[in-house]
């Protein structure tokens, strides 16, 4: 507990997270492709993504972090581009 996890591939579970709290984003779109997390009152999620606006071809890295609570619907955090 408290310690972050290595960079791995998504589970289901992450996809999930991920998709629900990203519900209703719009502008960039953000394609997840490994999870670190942290357990601590819930879980902390970074996912490294591949992000680009369209309907540009510009394409780059970030890491969005996420927070889901024991209970309730997960929170965008942060987004760092890389």
């Amino acid at each position: 507990m408290g310690m972050w996890s290595a960079y791995n591939k998504l589970t289901p579970q992450d996809k999930e997270v991920f998709e629900e709290a990203l519900e209703g984003f719009v502008g960039i779109n953000y394609r997840p492709l490994t999870v670190a997390t942290q357990i601590v009152d819930g879980t902390n999620y970074n996912f490294k993504c591949m992000a680009c606006l369209p309907p540009n071809a510009v394409i780059w890295e970030a890491i969005i972090k996420i927070y889901k609570p024991l209970k309730g619907k997960p929170q965008i955090k942060g987004i760092t581009k890389l």
